[in-house]
């Protein structure tokens, strides 16, 4: 390593974030990067550590400790401290096709199994990809790479999100011939309408696609594959299908008053607004408006965390997250050592925003919905919550939620948006194919297989292993298209 003290001569600086009450007034990207001189300091952290865990990748006590992509972490931050910067891009995109994906989106795994933060906090890893990445875009290093090669093999994959562009990236890059289909009027899938514009300006997902699509990808949106798509059309003139449809089944909340006007999947929250940012800058108003309503959430996740910031910016006049479990610990308890990742308590830019316009954390922890309180007009007016605890079961040794009598409360609620996670795969498109799926709902093949139980189609992403992060469904569509090489090649240098 070009600097072995660098992890003791530089504290960990992070790029600087934009005060919460000024960024909620637009749906842009609010961190302002490093200088050069700091950002090669930062990089300068990455100690010679012998035994890198960050990328590592691997399932460590029930979660993944480290990189499932094995990026090559150590080497490009040594090129990045160095200022090599061509050669630390060509490390990167050795094992990522997407990092300014990933450098965006990803709960940064690698940076909680850093060995600088087993004692002192991690190497800003996420960061340092971020600045890679863009430094290739700025310089004119991620340009378009037409395969000199044609093999002849048609694909179709089913599904832009981040494990179907994967897949068709890697195999076009491989000399195939690939059809994208995307059922949305845009592509990107996850990345274009799940995730807001405060953690991925759509501008970067148009972007990477102009260049995949002057590389001889073909997309084709408001393709619903299952519906106005015919399977059968694309299985008579494909050599290989790729579903890569997502884990799109969203967990339904099961209480009184369920059908009041006024109740919202998460996912559709999110994509109304996206939509309409996309297509008019929210002047059509075609789009699910908090604005002066009463917001309650229920889920603590990611994806609840989002409504939360996207709430805060359409105007509501009070946001509640309700999480139904109880709060991590701040620090990482004793049966959560390091590299596991870390199980502790963590306040997003969503919740940061809503206690800065309202004076407190919006999240009410061990906590669920009781039941739905409507109007005369059936259109939602309250929530009605109640308190849980949890008991040791004595038979299976889990903890059990337990109602805790007496502690209803009623709350205002005009708008209730449900981001409790996805059920799995959305069974039309299964059965438009034929395909088997799993006690969890999600496309069954065998362990650490690709191939469905129908000749030629094959599956990746949260379609395969359930809802998951972005990082993994990049994992998992490199993964796929190697296998799908060799099924169509009867080998594969990938």
């Amino acid at each position: 390593m070009g600097k072995p003290t660098g992890f003791l001569d530089f504290e960990r600086n992070e790029n600087i974030a934009c005060q919460p009450l000024e960024r909620i007034k637009n749906y842009n990207e609010f961190h302002e990067p490093l200088s050069d001189k700091q950002r090669r300091a930062q990089a300068a952290r990455c100690m010679d550590c012998g035994v890198p865990f960050c990328h590592n990748g691997k399932m460590l006590g029930g979660m993944i400790s480290g990189c499932p992509l094995n990026n090559l972490i150590p080497e490009w931050n040594d090129l990045l401290y160095h200022d090599h910067m061509e050669q630390a891009l060509q490390r990167l995109l050795m094992t990522n096709n997407f990092p300014e994906f990933t450098s965006r989106v990803c709960p940064a795994l690698c940076e909680k199994a850093c060995t600088c933060g087993l004692n002192g906090n991690p190497v800003t890893v996420k960061e340092n990809e971020n600045t890679i990445i863009e430094y290739g875009f700025e310089n004119g290093f991620i340009k378009p790479e037409i395969p000199k090669v044609r093999s002849g093999k048609h694909i179709a994959v089913i599904g832009s999100g981040p494990a179907g562009l994967a897949a068709a990236d890697t195999l076009n890059k491989r000399g195939h011939l690939v059809t994208v289909y995307e059922r949305e009027d845009r592509v990107g899938g996850l990345l274009m309408y799940g995730i807001p514009n405060m953690k991925l300006e759509k501008s970067v997902i148009d972007r990477r696609i102009e260049i995949m699509n002057a590389e001889g990808v073909q997309f084709i949106t408001n393709a619903d594959v299952g519906y106005n798509v015919s399977s059968d059309e694309i299985l008579s003139k494909s050599d290989a299908v790729i579903l890569a449809c997502g884990s799109s089944n969203p967990r339904d909340i099961k209480a009184e008053g369920r059908d009041a006007e006024g109740i919202y999947f998460a996912v559709d929250f999110l994509k109304s607004t996206t939509k309409s940012l996309l297509d008019s800058a929210l002047a059509d108003d075609k789009y699910i408006s908090a604005e002066g309503k009463n917001v309650i959430i229920i889920g603590g996740g990611d994806t609840g965390n989002d409504c939360v910031a996207t709430s805060v910016r359409h105007g509501c006049a009070s946001v509640v997250q309700l999480e139904m479990m109880p709060k991590l610990p701040d620090e990482r308890a004793e049966n959560n050592p390091w590299p596991e990742y870390p199980r502790v308590c963590k306040t997003d830019y969503g919740q940061e925003e809503a206690a800065a316009v309202f004076g407190s954390d919006p999240r009410r922890y061990c906590t669920t919905v009781k039941e739905f309180i409507k109007d005369k007009d059936n259109r939602l007016s309250a929530v009605k919550t109640i308190r849980l605890e949890f008991i040791k079961d004595m038979e299976s040794g889990r903890m059990i939620p337990k109602e805790i009598e007496e502690s209803e409360e009623i709350i205002p609620c005009e708008l209730c948006l449900i981001a409790a996670g996805f059920l799995g795969v959305q069974s039309y498109i299964a059965e438009a194919f034929g395909v088997e799926l799993n006690a969890r709902n999600s496309v069954n093949t065998e362990s650490g297989k690709f191939k469905t139980n129908v000749d030629k189609v094959f599956t990746a992403g949260d379609m395969h292993i359930g809802q998951s992060l972005v990082v993994r469904a990049i994992r998992e569509g490199r993964d796929a298209a190697k296998e799908v090489d060799k099924y169509l090649m009867g080998y594969t240098n990938l």
